[in-house]
């Protein structure tokens, strides 16, 4: 079984791929705000997935040291995306509020397709 980092890294890669064309389309098309969602919530859905990767490798150290296990920190990821939202709304103008909340999914999409991806490359 692979290392979390060595997922969160593959993952990480896919993400910022990602980025590169939201970027892209802001830059080049009349749909800055929407493209603006896009940036802002796959970016904290990026930080949020480092943050549960992070967290995950602490806890399987813990699990395996017999020491107390502290939670994978829902909250702080929950913060980061009620930050997103906040921002959203505060500027709607120029950050459209569905893209961000599709953003913030971002990470759990690349999530189950690279695990379909990498289950099918395992079978062969």
């Amino acid at each position: 079984m692979p290392d979390i980092q060595v997922i969160f890294t593959r993952q990480r890669k896919y993400i910022f791929f990602l980025l590169s064309i939201y970027v892209l389309g802001w830059g080049f098309t009349e749909y800055k705000p929407v493209f603006a969602g896009l940036i802002l919530g796959t970016g904290i859905s990026l930080y949020n997935m480092w943050l549960l990767a992070r967290r995950t490798k602490k806890f399987g150290d813990a699990v395996v040291h017999g020491t107390k296990v502290r939670s994978l920190g829902f909250l702080s990821r929950l913060a980061a995306a009620v930050l997103a939202i906040m921002i959203a709304m505060e500027y709607p103008g120029h950050v459209h509020l569905i893209s961000v909340v599709l953003g913030l999914m971002t990470s759990y999409f690349v999530i189950m397709i690279d695990f379909i991806i990498q289950s099918l490359h395992l079978r062969r």
